[in-house]
């Protein structure tokens, strides 16, 4: 278990240089960080626990026992906080996301993010194709239409053109 946690949380990390952009805030990156404690602490209590069942330790067992509790009890609340905030990590990601389509211009480095953002999740904007309609670069480029990144990966001859939602 310990090991599969350390590789999640590295895995996590790992994906966050993609997102750091849309994620202004840097602990963002702490749950990945407790997960990798937690997998530290994971193969320490595991530890505890062979070596208290190897000696048939009654103390050993039973500080085994207190601690899976407590584990379990941090799970449980873990899972209520998370919970009770996703909204409002929601509202701050769409916020961060709005500001960060509100600075692209096709060039810079957080349009990049932003298109590969756009591939790789295969969506458009942060709820659909009309969020573009309020950016500065749409209104810049005054061809009507949304970055080629909108398009959809089979769709031929797609020029973003709001004309042709149907492509996006």
């Amino acid at each position: 278990a310990a090991a599969g946690l350390s590789y999640v949380g590295a895995y996590v990390i790992n994906t966050y240089k993609s997102y750091d952009n849309f994620l202004q805030d840097k602990y963002a990156l702490l749950p990945a960080v407790i997960i990798i404690c937690v997998a530290v602490v994971m193969f320490i209590i595991g530890l505890i626990g062979c070596c208290a069942t190897f000696r048939e330790s009654r103390v050993g067992l039973g500080l085994f026992l207190a601690i899976i509790l407590v584990i379990f009890i941090a799970e449980v609340s873990a899972f209520v906080l998370g919970f009770v905030y996703r909204e409002k990590v929601k509202t701050d990601v769409q916020g961060t996301m709005r500001s960060a389509f509100e600075r692209y211009d096709g060039k810079n480095p957080e349009s990049t993010v932003v298109d590969y953002l756009q591939e790789q999740l295969h969506c458009c904007g942060v709820k659909n194709y009309s969020d573009w309609t309020t950016t500065q670069w749409f209104n810049s480029t005054g061809n009507n239409s949304v970055p080629q990144s909108c398009c959809q990966q089979g769709a031929k001859n797609c020029t973003g053109r709001l004309d042709q939602p149907q492509e996006l």
